[in-house]
């Protein structure tokens, strides 16, 4: 039977708290063996068993540790995956994974010349709704889809003193949802043709964008992305299709899950999601509207891939080229926006 991965994980505020101490601790395939934060008290009462060091220097120090997770503040991101790559260890980075596709690009070119992971955490794969629509768009049931539709939607009128909502430190709702809906999309639809997006910030006393409006246009498709702090009701998914049309609302109930303390494996977690609405053309040419029970979610089975990727060599399901291109979306959205124009999509060579 293989070892556990020894992760380290850095940061301890609320990404490491909520979305990946708990995860890795109840992957079954990872064990977290050390967290570096400032809140050692706090730390070491949660994980009696994790060793507790105050910096990055000290993580990287520690020989056991494989694998370092990032998941501090967006503008530390790139800094602290090269400094963990370069000291010859595996990276798993909290979205999005760097500022700039440059950035992106430079991490993946270090893990590539070392043979290292370069993992970016978008565990928004592993959310029951979107597997159910991943698996509703295979199986054919709504046809060629012609439109897809994806919100990530707030209301939240109040503007909170954070760096999350910080525009010099990579805040605001384009960096912090936006490449969930990006890499989505991406998952689903592959690379676009191009880029519109309009990015405002709409909120009294906010100084980082919190509407974020992206159309990636497709051949014979459009894919349009919204996330907005004002927004209390919204679709989750409205997808559209030569056979039929699918309406889901509601997030993803992970999130809520592991903030009220349960864990992956126990009873309930990941299910919960409400369900969706499928009105589809039958196998005899009738119509009929059915509801469509989402699939469990799992942010655990992330943590189970990047094992594997680590320990076996498989490939992690989302690459150092989704991660490029997920950021090169994001500068084409602000470009966009700033100029009133749509922006084609290419990769830098």
């Amino acid at each position: 039977m293989t070892a556990p991965l020894q992760i380290g994980l850095m940061g301890y505020g609320f990404a490491g708290q909520t979305f990946h101490a708990p995860v890795i601790a109840h992957s079954g395939a990872a064990t977290l063996a050390a967290i570096a934060t400032s809140q050692a008290e706090r730390a070491q009462a949660d994980y009696p068993d994790a060793a507790i060091v105050p910096d990055i220097d000290a993580l990287l120090a520690l020989d056991a540790i494989e694998c370092v997770v990032i998941a501090t503040p967006n503008d530390t991101h790139y800094e602290l995956a090269r400094r963990t790559l370069e000291r010859g260890k595996h990276v798993l980075v909290d979205k999005p994974v760097t500022l700039t596709a440059e950035e992106a690009r430079t991490l993946a070119a270090i893990a590539k010349q070392r043979g290292l992971v370069f993992a970016p955490f978008h565990n928004r794969r592993w959310d029951g709704d979107f597997l159910t629509v991943k698996q509703l768009i295979a199986d054919g049931a709504l046809g060629r889809v012609t439109h897809y539709e994806s919100h990530f939607d707030r209301f939240r009128p109040l503007v909170r003193q954070r760096w999350r909502e910080d525009a010099t430190r990579g805040g605001g709702l384009l960096y912090d949802l936006g490449p969930h809906l990006i890499d989505q999309t991406l998952a689903l639809f592959g690379a676009p043709q191009s880029v519109t997006a309009f990015v405002h910030t709409r909120r009294d006393n906010a100084s980082a964008p919190d509407y974020a409006h992206i159309v990636l246009r497709y051949e014979g498709l459009d894919a349009v992305l919204h996330a907005s702090a004002l927004a209390a009701y919204a679709p989750r998914f409205a997808i559209h299709g030569t056979r039929g049309s699918y309406l889901k609302n509601g997030l993803d109930t992970q999130e809520d899950q592991l903030k009220a303390g349960l864990r992956p494996g126990q009873p309930g977690f990941g299910d919960g999601n409400e369900a969706g609405r499928l009105h589809a053309v039958l196998e005899n040419g009738q119509e009929a509207e059915r509801e469509v029970l989402n699939a469990a979610g799992n942010y655990a089975d992330l943590y189970r891939a990047l094992a594997a990727a680590i320990r076996e060599g498989q490939s992690f399901p989302v690459s150092p080229q989704d991660a490029i291109d997920v950021m090169t979306i994001v500068e084409l959205a602000m470009q966009s926006a700033e100029e009133g124009r749509t922006i084609p999509f290419s990769r830098a060579a």
